[in-house]
């Protein structure tokens, strides 16, 4: 929670530094809401050539301006049903992308799925809830750990190696 997938053409994203500074501005929408940043996954994919693309039936190269595509998979938080906090996220996400994009002359597109967080894992462990005691430590060691929830998370241990709904 999240992946990011970033479908771009090869003029774009040429440097390590201009990866770099996409990568922490995506990240900070996350970790801004105490999300461990180890969750965020980002994968820079080149259509080369551009004619890979299509938009409208005609290859995205016959288009003035270079067309990315931002596509991300939220599995830790869900926004869609809670509207203030889905018109935070799209405030975050177009804050965090607009310097990298629009001011860059691009033409960019952007969409969030909700995955089930019932079906995540990772490192093989139940991921703690949102907001809890075990994910902020998960937080501060940027990486997955056992756990085990407190009384006011239900008691549970999460070194179990099955899958919880929230």
């Amino acid at each position: 929670m999240p992946l990011w997938l970033i479908y771009h053409p090869p003029q774009t994203f040429t440097t390590p530094e201009s990866k770099s500074a996409l990568v922490k501005s995506i990240t900070s929408i996350y970790t801004s809401s105490g999300l461990p940043a180890f969750y965020v996954v980002i994968n820079f994919i080149p259509l080369s050539p551009d004619d890979n693309t299509f938009i409208g039936g005609e290859p995205s190269s016959a288009r003035s301006k270079p067309f990315i595509r931002f596509v991300a998979e939220h599995i830790a938080v869900h926004v869609s049903q809670n509207p203030g906090r889905q018109e935070r996220t799209i405030k975050r996400i177009d804050d965090a992308l607009r310097p990298h994009v629009e001011e860059k002359g691009y033409d960019w597109e952007w969409h969030v799925d909700e995955t089930p967080r019932a079906l995540w894992k990772i490192n093989g462990f139940v991921p703690p809830p949102f907001g809890s005691k075990a994910e902020k430590e998960w937080a501060e060691l940027n990486r997955p750990v056992p756990w085990e929830e407190d009384e006011k998370e239900g008691n549970q241990r999460s070194d179990r190696r099955y899958v919880v709904s929230m």
